[in-house]
């Protein structure tokens, strides 16, 4: 497994277990279950993209998702706490839209399905 792998993988897990921890702590406002889908840290180390799944209404899924980006420095803060690097990367959160495309799919393939039945 590359290096790159590992921290990706590992960046991942601490970030999850940042939001639904500390910073859930600091912002109650944080709404639904937030799944940390996946990391992506660049190889320089510098810059660390962040996928996010929120389930929650649509409204509570906005506003978590902005109090989450918001607070991407106390993330940041948090993660150089348990991580042991020497630089600790600028962290860009994502919406990850794959959940909902996955579960549009399945109702049209349902629909087409019950169209020719």
């Amino acid at each position: 497994m590359k290096r790159t792998d590992r921290l990706n993988s590992e960046y991942q897990r601490e970030i999850s277990a940042i939001l639904s921890g500390p910073l859930k702590d600091r912002e109650p406002d944080i709404k639904g279950i937030i799944s940390v889908t996946g990391a992506v840290v660049a190889p320089d180390l510098k810059t660390a993209k962040v996928y996010l799944s929120i389930y929650a209404s649509e409204e509570e899924k906005k506003r978590t998702f902005a109090l989450i980006k918001a607070n991407a420095g106390f993330v940041r803060s948090e993660l150089a706490k348990v991580m042991r690097m020497r630089t600790v990367p600028a962290i860009t959160f994502l919406a990850d839209g794959s959940m909902e495309y996955g579960s549009k799919m399945d109702e049209l393939f349902a629909q087409i399905h019950k169209d020719r039945s």
